[in-house]
């Protein structure tokens, strides 16, 4: 690290969001028991403001923020489907995650499984539902260190060797002990700084590169002349892209509200109301999410190169080489705050899936509120150590095959947790044999793919997840009439 100010600017961001993040104890009565809804939900108290602060902060991670200009810097216009998936995923939150919140309520559920077990009255459905949360949702923690990792030192605030890593650690146990006394109200806290942080440095950023660089004019243009010379594409979708952009961006859509840190970060709200206000001042993220884009494609007009394989870094070189060394610190603390807190929501997430739908259904039918909160603190814990684990153990790009799985993976759930709100037809046989079609399709073609996002059918790339998704609803809605026509029989 060889760029003191910057140095300083990026501990000093850390720094105090860490304060922030202990003084979250500070914010829950003293004299209540222990419970696992206080401590995975925040006791559902969460106004509009903190509600969209925290699903903001936990639906648009750090990797996001890495990974799009990448994306854009990398493929041209074929980088920009998060910002269409995005825009989807809102109507898409309206309509389903009040819905969710009134039922999950109305049952008493800390978790979706919860939901999915009172709903169709099936122990296998809520714990293929809580497990494959789970599995998907390990890697996305791994990847948002991996992210920052990478981000922190193209910037140059990342030691090599151990040092770097034992900073990294450093950074992740001050969130771990936190989360582990308080639970939610931890994120919470610190997505208002995530928040503020991110909207400034996107804003601020594009204002310098904007004004170097001689407006959008001139940004589109350098940029169109570097993709064209190269191999990666165009600022403009040939239409062969077409299906594939399409289906990534629908079936993103539709597996980002399935995830466990959404879902938790949607239950923590004070009532379906509060929930239906965040969502619609939403687009503000998606809006923030495009600045970053657009600064991949600055990068391209630049002239910056980011080494072979790591097109996520080229906006942090941006940063370095156009920021004074003081806000390039600023910056790049703000994008390694936007880590922790989906980091920690998802943490807490898998702490209460294992421990309501797992631990406490099938080996301690009976453990007092207390108990579940010790026990979900530990397996939060846990999910953070396999993390790091995971990052400094296993290639990058194994993480990110395994996110890939996990989107596949995560979406297969969406028929036994969204169709349920809507319609009564469904069997939970039909819905559980769906599910593990859809998981073996998906798996198969990812794999056999090279572990590509999207697979042939035909003329047309389309995105895995939603052939798998297809392959799963085909069966679920045969083998329904069927199920429903035994049980008849046999009643």
């Amino acid at each position: 690290m060889d760029e003191p100010l910057a140095t300083f600017a990026f501990i000093a961001v850390l720094g105090v969001t860490s304060m922030l993040a202990f003084s979250a104890r500070w914010f829950h009565r003293r004299d209540v028991l222990p419970h696992l809804e206080g401590w995975a939900l925040g006791d559902r108290g969460f106004g509009t403001g903190v509600t969209w602060f925290l699903l903001g902060g936990s639906i648009f991670t750090a990797y996001t923020f890495a990974a799009v200009p990448g994306l854009a810097y990398g493929t041209g216009a074929l980088g920009f489907f998060p910002l269409t998936y995005t825009v989807i995923l809102c109507p898409v939150l309206f309509v389903l995650l009040p819905r969710l919140w009134s039922a999950a309520r109305e049952t008493g559920a800390v978790t979706v499984a919860d939901y999915v077990r009172a709903r169709y009255d099936s122990p296998a459905l809520m714990l293929v539902v809580a497990l494959t949360g789970v599995l998907a949702t390990m890697p996305y923690i791994a990847l948002q260190l991996i992210g920052v990792r990478a981000v922190l030192a193209a910037g140059g605030l990342y030691p090599e060797g151990p040092a770097g890593d034992l900073a990294l650690t450093a950074v992740f146990a001050v969130l771990a002990g936190a989360t582990f006394r308080s639970g939610l109200r931890v994120p919470a806290v610190i997505s208002l700084v995530k928040g503020v942080l991110i909207f400034g440095a996107a804003f601020g950023v594009m204002a310098v590169v904007l004004g170097r660089l001689g407006g959008f004019g001139a940004v589109f243009d350098g940029a169109d002349r570097e993709l064209r010379t190269g191999a990666g594409g165009g600022l403009l979708l040939d239409p062969a892209q077409h299906p594939a952009f399409a289906t990534l961006a629908l079936g993103s859509a539709l597996a980002l509200p399935m995830y466990p840190h959404v879902l938790t970060a949607a239950f923590a709200a004070d009532s379906p109301n509060t929930l239906r206000r965040s969502i619609v001042a939403m687009p503000a993220w998606t809006f923030v999410l495009g600045l970053f884009g657009l600064l991949g494609v600055a990068a391209l007009a630049a002239g910056v190169v980011a080494p072979v394989g790591n097109a996520e870094v080229a906006v942090p070189l941006l940063v370095r080489e156009l920021l004074p060394e003081l806000a390039s610190g600023a910056v790049f603390g703000a994008l390694a705050v936007g880590a922790l807190v989906p980091a920690a929501v998802m943490s807490v997430a898998v702490g209460a899936l294992f421990t309501r739908n797992v631990y406490a259904e099938f080996f301690l039918p009976h453990a007092t509120p207390k108990h579940e909160v010790r026990v979900a603190s530990w397996v939060s814990l846990l999910a953070k150590v396999a993390a790091l684990a995971f990052v400094f153990g296993l290639r990058e790009q194994d993480a990110i095959n395994l996110q890939l799985l996990g989107g596949i993976w995560i979406l297969q759930t969406f028929p036994a947790v969204a169709l349920g709100l809507f319609t009564r037809w469904w069997h939970r046989s039909a819905l559980l044999a769906g599910w593990a079609v859809g998981m073996v399709v998906g798996t198969v073609l990812a794999v056999a793919g090279g572990f590509s996002s999207v697979v042939a059918i035909g003329p047309a790339l389309l995105y895995v997840a939603v052939v798998a998704l297809a392959t799963n609803l085909a069966v679920a809605a045969v083998l329904t009439p069927v199920f429903a026509g035994r049980a008849e029989v046999a009643s």
